[in-house]
């Protein structure tokens, strides 16, 4: 039996070349896998005492040859495959192990495009299809982490068309994931991202139990590595609609960098948020805003639970807590609390991936667009139209509830008051009707919204959401203006006293 061994990562590679010499294969190998094996004492064959023809222009022809593709493709099973393999003097290969050139790593370390083009594989995805499409006889091992198993299947003599088919199936998502790479790649350089394709990949991280609904299926799938560096699971298991509900919260806590935020979170949508001067303190005032959502809902924590802050929440039924880090200690208090589910990502504050795009499905297809930014900036740099300017403590309170008002869905209003969302009104067909529903929710509350900022993702088309601020004690206003009725607007925010500031960006989220 024969193997050919060409592959960029070599982790392993020498255990798993040792372990098929120990059970009687041979093996063939391309130059640079060919010298790690040889110093490591392997017995090996250089690739051109097959191909009976040197490496040439720089390596890029090597393994672009009948005897190598001959001797993976031709069907065993098959008598004329076989004569012709015998009068052409071609060997076998049952054995393809092959991981592609570091594409993803050197376009992350330079922009040098004659590098770049370097580092695209052509006769790794070549033999790697050959492999693939005569899996029945022929062994095709992409993942570093199958070198195990593969042997394991080899001596027990377990290596049949289930188990072979299982790594074919492997193969050619390797290698569809890496075209979609390069094209994704060059869509971005050359087309801003939008080519005449758009190919979205993603890595299974884990199956849940089931989807939104039980009689659906549904799994984790990442960019990267990003959860399997980031999503750190300490007691429970995540359902598909926590993930969705852990990506609202952990992005509203993680837009205010260092400082300690919480973010409560329901059906996707925040129920409370505040900043205040420790965690235990934030979510403390967060919890104020609305503790009957938030019964059942998930909390994100930018910074470490310690025992305090455990106590606090195990006071009330909480589905869901994910957070940069937890003490030993809080996971004690945890402990008993049989229905939570506590996620870490293991940082000193949390963190996002930053994609640089996003989509939606529709039926039939999706819609794709560059990802949405909510800056800092935009509050820094909105324009004051109003006769009155905020206070400090009220630019603040309008960073924040533009913030948040740009990460709940449209259209929504949000009202914060000394650093602590006070009401929220999202998803609602009219804009006033969000303002109104939010003070609605926040006189049930017993909150007083008096002296509060308030946001708008969108401007206001007509003064009556100013008015209605105005009544219920709102003192500082934010929204991207841009309506015709902008003059109206700035018009009773100057007869109710109250500062009003024009980012210029709108933040739909829909």
């Amino acid at each position: 039996m024969r193997a050919l061994f060409s592959v960029s990562d070599k982790t392993g590679i020498v255990d798993f070349a040792r372990g098929l010499r120990d059970l009687g294969w041979e093996i063939v190998s391309t130059g640079g896998t060919y010298r790690t094996l040889e110093e490591a004492g392997i017995e090996v064959t250089e690739i051109d005492q097959v191909t009976r023809f040197p490496e040439c222009f720089e390596g890029r022809v090597k393994t672009l040859n009948p005897y190598v593709h001959g001797g993976i493709l031709y069907k065993r099973g098959d008598e004329n495959h076989r004569r012709e393999a015998e009068k052409l003097g071609i060997t076998g290969i049952d054995l393809v192990c092959v991981n592609l050139y570091p594409f993803k790593e050197t376009i992350e370390r330079t922009d040098d495009f004659d590098e770049i083009i370097e580092n695209i594989d052509i006769g790794g995805p070549t033999m790697v299809r050959s492999a693939a499409k005569n899996f029945v006889d022929v062994l095709i091992v992409t993942d570093t982490e199958d070198y195990d198993r593969v042997l394991e299947a080899l001596r027990e003599r377990q290596d049949g068309e289930a188990f072979r088919r299982e790594l074919m199936i492997k193969a050619f998502e390797h290698t569809a994931a890496y075209d979609a790479m390069i094209a994704n790649y060059m869509n971005q350089r050359f087309h801003e991202g939008f080519g005449r394709y758009q190919f979205i990949t993603g890595k299974k991280v884990f199956d849940t139990r089931y989807g939104e609904n039980p009689h659906q299926q549904g799994a984790l799938y990442e960019f990267g590595d990003f959860f399997s560096s980031h999503f750190h699971t300490l007691k429970g298991e995540a359902s598909f609609n926590n993930l969705t509900d852990i990506n609202a919260a952990v992005k509203i806590a993680a837009a205010f960098g260092e400082e300690p935020a919480v973010c409560i979170v329901k059906h996707g949508n925040p129920c409370g948020f505040a900043i205040k001067g420790d965690l235990l303190e934030s979510y403390t005032e967060a919890l104020k805003c609305d503790p009957v959502s938030a019964f059942g809902g998930v909390v994100a924590v930018n910074g470490t639970v310690d025992a305090a802050l455990a106590e606090k929440m195990n006071e009330i039924f909480l589905e869901v807590i994910v957070a940069a880090d937890f003490t030993s200690e809080a996971l004690e208090r945890f402990a008993s609390k049989k229905r939570l589910k506590l996620f870490s990502q293991r940082t000193e504050h949390l963190v996002i991936a930053g994609d640089r795009h996003d989509f939606k499905h529709v039926e039939g297809g999706f819609v794709y667009q560059s990802a949405d930014c909510i800056c800092d900036n935009e509050v820094q740099n909105a324009r004051q139209v109003s006769q009155k300017a905020a206070t400090p403590q009220e630019m603040k309170d309008l960073l924040i509830a533009w913030k948040v008002a740009g990460l709940t869905k449209s259209n929504c209003v949000v009202y914060v008051k000394n650093s602590a969302m006070v009401a929220v009104g999202m998803g609602m067909t009219s804009r006033v009707d969000a303002a109104r529903c939010a003070l609605k929710k926040a006189e049930e509350m017993g909150l007083d919204v008096r002296g509060a900022a308030m946001a708008s993702e969108a401007f206001f088309p007509f003064r009556d959401s100013i008015d209605a601020a105005a009544a219920a004690g709102v003192s500082a206003v934010i929204e991207p203006g841009g309506s015709i009725r902008d003059e109206e607007v700035i018009q009773a925010a100057d007869e109710h006293g109250i500062a009003l500031y024009f980012t210029g960006v709108r933040h739909f989220l829909h």
